[in-house]
């Protein structure tokens, strides 16, 4: 697995979800196995088979969690820069409106985007267009309505 770029606040909420599957979560998972067992014979207990499942899933997510944890790279907070990387806070303009539409995002890594909260991915299509670039310069992203064109208007 490669490198997992996250905010230290997202590796903190990675260790807390982990911690919770494992302390809340596993046991919970073999007692709802433990109880199924009890419904007699193993091969046609339904339950028993869903309760497996379950406990299957929840390793999976934690086996998942435990890799990414291991090849998490922090994102540096980052002070008055003049060129976007990850972890910069950046204020475009969209310049083919003809509203003046401004949007502030976070440039994160993949596992810890939302784009509800305006924190896109660095490998996203606006996200790889914006790194390296500076206040004031122009680029244009392929969006699924047709090209938009954009303006660095501000690295916050």
């Amino acid at each position: 697995m490669s490198e997992i770029f996250m905010t230290a606040e997202g590796k903190k909420q990675l260790e807390e979800t982990l911690y919770n599957l494992k302390v809340n979560e596993r046991p919970a998972a073999a007692e709802r196995i433990r109880v199924a067992r009890e419904f007699g014979d193993l091969s046609e207990n339904a339950e028993y088979d869903i309760a497996k499942d379950e406990q299957a899933k929840l390793e999976a997510e934690i086996a998942v969690i435990e890799a990414k944890l291991r090849n998490v790279k922090i994102i540096e907070e980052k002070g008055k820069v003049d060129k976007i990387d990850i972890g910069s806070k950046v204020k475009v303009k969209v310049l083919d409106r003809e509203s003046d539409v401004e949007f502030e995002y976070t440039i994160v890594g993949t596992h810890e985007s939302n784009p509800m909260e305006n924190r896109i991915s660095n490998e996203s299509p606006l996200g790889k267009e914006m790194l390296g670039k500076r206040k004031g310069e122009e680029f244009t992203v392929k969006a699924p309505g047709g090209l938009i064109k954009y303006r660095i208007v501000k690295i916050l």
